[in-house]
């Protein structure tokens, strides 16, 4: 068989819509999607087939101006996955345009990327604007950078979505397969199982808190009636954090983890125990183990 494989990495501004475009792609839910920028934190690896040819997504943080170091450290994963792939597609909001932002993103790449790398231009949500808006847009993102191609597309919505896809397989390097042909996701369950936890928290919770938090699977048990046990741990960076997670009477971390364990039920297709236990660790943005744990480089003096 003459098969295909390669790395994809999406990349654009924070809710430019990259989870939702892999989760489409894949056909299943690998990364989580709020409306609140900054929620991917890790690469998360998605599969997805395209005829003879299995792509592999990496779905990087939006990029930003960082401030703190799980920023910094999340930029720099985010450009570390453009470096890796082989090809780069670089999504858009439609209605947003041409932005300061996506310009900063197109002088890096251009300074930063080898030049045979082909970049490809996804301009998305665009049920949000007109048809002529989107031509013009089309050709002043062209005028910016010579994109390899350029596809018009709503992730949510899912116009547009298989012809980026069968684009993206006849372009990667012929080889074989570097994953099973079902397999979906190369994260460890374990950290889906934390990231769909963090996801159900930071839609419940106020604007600022969900950057102030991390979930962490500290123990993983499986059953002999085919369940499994899954302790996790949210770390909090104060006391009055820890209040507003649990919520009055413990409602809210209760309904939180009556969500992520349907989800993470469904995931896995079979019943979940989920247990969990929020913790005050007032450094723990400054931990070497936290980032560890979320797939991020912690460097000292960053």
């Amino acid at each position: 068989m003459n098969t295909r494989a390669g790395f994809v990495a999406l990349i654009g501004e924070p809710n430019a819509g990259k989870s939702t475009l892999l989760n489409r792609m894949v056909g299943a839910k690998v990364s989580i999607v709020t409306h609140k920028v900054q929620t991917t934190r890790a690469r998360i690896r998605g599969i997805a087939m395209a005829g003879d040819a299995q792509i592999v997504f990496v779905d990087t943080p939006g990029l930003f101006r960082p401030r703190r170091r799980l920023d910094r450290a999340m930029v720099k994963a985010a450009w570390g996955g453009a470096a890796d792939a082989d090809i780069v597609v670089l999504l858009i909001e439609a209605h947003r345009g041409l932005t300061e932002g996506v310009r900063a993103i197109l002088e890096r790449i251009a300074s930063d990327l080898p030049k045979e790398r082909p970049v490809a231009l996804a301009i998305n949500k665009i049920d949000r604007v007109k048809a002529e808006a989107l031509l013009g847009l089309a050709e002043e993102m062209n005028a910016a950078f010579p994109f390899a191609k350029t596809f018009m597309i709503s992730a949510e919505r899912g116009h547009g979505v298989e012809d980026l896809k069968s684009w993206l397989g006849g372009e990667l390097p012929a080889g074989p397969w570097f994953y099973p042909e079902d397999q979906i996701a190369d994260l460890p369950m374990r950290m889906i199982a934390a990231e769909i936890t963090r996801e159900k928290l930071t839609l419940s919770l106020h604007e600022e808190l969900p950057y102030q938090m991390t979930v962490e699977t500290e123990r993983w048990e499986e059953r002999e009636d085919g369940s499994a046990r899954i302790d996790q741990v949210v770390y909090v960076a104060r006391d009055g954090h820890k209040g507003i997670v649990l919520g009055r009477k413990g409602e809210t971390i209760k309904a939180v983890g009556q969500a992520a364990r349907a989800e993470i039920a469904a995931f896995l297709g079979r019943p979940v125990h989920l247990f969990l236990q929020v913790s005050v660790r007032p450094n723990w943005l400054e931990e070497r183990e936290r980032y560890t744990e979320m797939g991020l480089e912690f460097r000292d003096g960053d």
